[in-house]
């Protein structure tokens, strides 16, 4: 087996997967800390945390930061989840102790220097501009704050200009010290990489990330409801989600199934029956999000506005029907493209650490890949159909709706009447 992992004495982890065909390495630090990890107040500072990390430290101006990887050929980039943050480096293999170096850097001796903050904190608020021109990714915000109202988990990650812009560097670097704890962090590598070196130069780099376990992050609680806001698009643009499976629920993979099967991909039933033959949308698609104690299934379709309320018709009957119908034939090709979709990101030493890191932090250990194939195909066609079934009765839909018109109401309101009926 190419994984190895170290667990450090302060509680950092290290895990590794050696591929020796490449001649380049991905690195990458999490922590297992995001946007529900804000208090009431610091709505939006875990991803301005994340963007000014690469704005100046005690050893590199910002240029700096990005000129000591691009100089020898490496690139370097981030992202911020509901429930993680990363920061993630790939070079050619002479250069991964230097890749660590500046993780290390950018993380432990930030500077947050006043005047790159207010230019960071106007960039955000551009890139909060820019989603609410975009409906088919607003949409998405709507429907988690419908689904889980008041929560820091139903929050948007980005925050708003208000919040951004209220944040200085004190707040900033309490947030720091509070989640980034070693036990809540690891560093991930995959490719031409050495796994003792790489624990030797974490051992070196990281140091100062010591502590107690950050806090827990306030429980989730899926409540549902409607929100509908008419605008001037071309397009109305509408999502509904129940209630799902956290990371470690036994029903997990069925419920994956399940959802392929309905939405997942251009032989699923979703895209036959509204798309292919009834020509109501261009895009449909099921997804189902599982957190560390919750999670959430949803639709989305975008599609015109005298289209809606028989697209919901239709989708709300596919749902009924797929708890009760679907074949063998089925459940094979679901779990057929989910294998496929494992073993392909296996090719990329990015999605290996990506892989790896979601793994550590939902489980506490890398899953070997024969675990997760046993898994997928002991789902079978009456798990895959309970677990359906078991979803639109577990919880009251959440229903967000962008669009033209005065239909949305009650396009909405046929969403949410058919999945209670067909409850």
């Amino acid at each position: 087996m190419s994984v190895e992992i170290t667990r450090l004495p302060s509680g950092l982890s290290v895990v590794t997967d050696r591929m020796p065909h490449l001649e380049s390495a991905s690195l990458g630090v999490w922590t297992g800390s995001g946007s529900r990890d804000e208090r009431q107040d610091e709505h939006g500072i875990s991803h301005l945390l994340e963007h000014m990390a690469f704005k100046g430290t005690r050893l590199r101006t910002a240029r700096q930061i990005a000129e000591s990887i691009e100089a020898v050929g490496g690139d370097l980039n981030a992202a911020t989840s509901v429930e993680s943050t990363g920061y993630f480096a790939r070079v050619l293999k002479a250069d991964v102790p230097l890749a660590l170096e500046v993780l290390a850097d950018i993380l432990s001796e930030p500077s947050f220097d006043p005047e790159e903050l207010r230019r960071e904190q106007n960039v955000i608020v551009q890139e909060i501009g820019a989603t609410e021109d975009a409906p088919d990714d607003l949409v998405f915000d709507r429907l988690q704050e419908t689904a889980f109202p008041q929560q820091p988990v139903g929050r948007s990650i980005l925050g708003t200009p208000e919040t951004v812009r209220s944040f200085n560097s004190t707040r900033l670097r309490a947030y720091l010290s509070r989640n980034y704890r070693a036990p809540n962090m690891l560093v991930a590598a995959a490719g031409a990489v050495d796994h003792e070196a790489v624990v030797a130069e974490v051992e070196k780099r990281f140091s100062s990330f010591v502590g107690p376990d950050a806090p827990m992050p306030e429980a989730a609680h899926f409540h549902g409801g409607t929100r509908v806001e008419t605008r001037d698009l071309e397009q109305v643009h509408i999502a509904m989600a129940l209630q799902g499976l956290p990371v470690g629920d036994p029903a997990l993979y069925s419920l994956q199934v399940f959802t392929n099967v309905l939405g997942g991909g251009m032989s699923s039933r979703l895209f036959q029956e509204v798309r292919e033959i009834r020509g109501l949308c261009y895009t449909i698609q099921a997804f189902h999000m599982p957190y560390s104690d919750t999670g959430m299934f949803g639709l989305y379709a975008g599609t015109d506005e005298t289209d809606a309320p028989e697209l919901m018709r239709v989708v709300i009957d596919e749902i009924a029907k797929a708890t009760e119908t679907i074949t063998e034939a089925e459940v094979a090709r679901a779990k057929a493209q989910m294998k496929a979709g494992l073993l392909m990101a296996l090719e990329s030493s990015e999605a290996r650490i990506g892989q790896l890191a979601r793994q550590m932090l939902a489980y506490g250990r890398p899953i070997p890949l024969d675990e997760i194939v046993a898994k997928v195909d002991a789902v079978t066609v009456e798990s895959a159909c309970a677990a359906g079934s078991a979803l639109i009765r577990r919880s009251r839909p959440a229903i967000a709706a962008l669009g033209p018109g005065n239909g949305l109401e009650s396009t909405a309101a046929i969403a949410e009447s058919l999945v209670r009926r067909a409850a």
